[in-house]
């Protein structure tokens, strides 16, 4: 592959990260992980980290929804720089995010999850998106049908 066709092969993988991000709404965060799997690059979180790295203020991003992944249910501001990570900490706020003294923010409660409907441009088909955490919904919520406990084998 040349040296062009490189470059304009990074700038389709970022143009599609970019236009999920645009996707998240205000007062929400989604982890570069899942930022990655709705763009079509399933284990790119570090290619959308790139990404939003080198975005330009032109970008009109909200680059600030965009966040490290800590735990199953949690994330953290994953920028190094202290005046970045602070400036995203006031954005996120200003959104009504909350983020704990130690910088988590609780996915369950914060956390993006698109919807399966309309399908965007950017993201893959719905069985390949970041499922649902379990804190968010219940069986008894969601109008499933109560899941009776398996009978052992004798």
């Amino acid at each position: 592959m040349s040296s062009s066709e490189m470059t304009e092969h990074v700038a389709r993988l970022y143009r599609s990260i970019y236009a999920v991000v645009r996707r998240i709404p205000r007062g929400q965060v989604a982890t570069y992980g899942q930022i990655a799997e709705l763009a079509g690059l399933p284990g790119g979180a570090r290619v959308a980290g790139a990404a939003m790295k080198t975005c330009k203020p032109a970008d009109r991003l909200p680059w600030q929804r965009v966040i490290g992944k800590a735990s199953a249910n949690r994330g953290r501001i994953a920028i190094h720089d202290p005046v970045g990570a602070a400036v995203q900490r006031q954005l996120l706020d200003d959104e009504g995010v909350h983020i704990g003294e130690t910088g988590l923010i609780a996915l369950d409660r914060y956390g993006w999850l698109p919807s399966a409907s309309p399908r965007s441009r950017a993201g893959p088909p719905s069985s390949a998106r970041t499922p649902r955490p379990a804190a968010r919904t219940s069986r008894a919520t969601a109008g499933a049908r109560p899941r009776t406990p398996a009978r052992k084998r004798r």
